[in-house]
């Protein structure tokens, strides 16, 4: 690794035992690892009992570390940036480090791996051939319900992200907005001993949801076609 680059390293998405191959050698012998938050990356490394300098790459300080990073990689350093989970830059900070790397002729390498987007799409049974990403809606209600009312018109397979503790409230607006026989899917818990998939219609999973009193982490599909 003696020409600069940077790396886009896939990191498991919950069990561990989903890390590449080449994603752990990747990480062994790069010089520094640039993270979304420390106490993530540092759980993952431990469990590899890999040993690196780090520097967090989030939000909040996206904007003023970006440059401070590409000129540790132009100094011939080679740097792979991970998020807290999955597959990097998917509404997640590094877009901007990746793109002056680009312009700045640094090669920038994916190592693929686990991404909770395509785990949930295999495991929804719905047809895989098109399919929109959504991503994050706004926490907002106002704000979300205008944007479901958006997507409404998109005919397609809907990938939407959201946090644990918005699961009833997303599942309440789709119930409202879409046709009440409408298909969804949410996979929950992916690759943890919780996973499971809920298909059904909005409201027949809310009512589940709300009897197992259901919280953590999830990728809500929607089949609007």
């Amino acid at each position: 690794m003696n020409n600069p680059k940077l790396y886009i390293v896939s990191t498991p998405i919950g069990n561990f035992e989903d890390i590449t191959l080449r994603a752990i050698k990747v990480l062994s012998e790069v010089d520094l690892i640039i993270c979304e938050e420390y106490k993530e990356a540092k759980r993952l490394l431990s469990h590899f009992k890999i040993e690196k300098e780090l520097i967090s790459l989030n939000e909040h300080n996206e904007e003023t570390t970006t440059n401070e990073i590409l000129s540790l990689i132009k100094e011939k350093k080679s740097i792979a940036l991970i998020s807290d989970c999955g597959t990097p830059l998917f509404s997640d900070p590094g877009t901007q480090l990746v793109q002056l790397s680009i312009n700045s002729n640094i090669d920038v390498i994916p190592i693929p791996g686990a991404s909770s987007i395509m785990t949930a799409l295999v495991g929804s049974g719905f047809n895989l051939n098109k399919f929109y990403f959504a991503g994050w809606l706004s926490p907002k209600s106002d704000l979300r319900k205008k944007e479901l009312l958006r997507l409404k018109n998109i005919k397609e397979l809907l990938i939407i992200m959201e946090t644990p503790y918005r699961l009833k409230s997303i599942l309440t607006d789709v119930s409202k907005i879409f046709s009440e026989k409408i298909k969804i899917a949410i996979a929950f818990d992916l690759t943890l001993p919780t996973e499971k998939f809920l298909r059904g219609t909005a409201k027949e999973i809310l009512t589940i949801v709300e009897k197992e009193r259901l919280k953590g982490e999830f990728v809500l599909l929607i089949e609007n076609r």
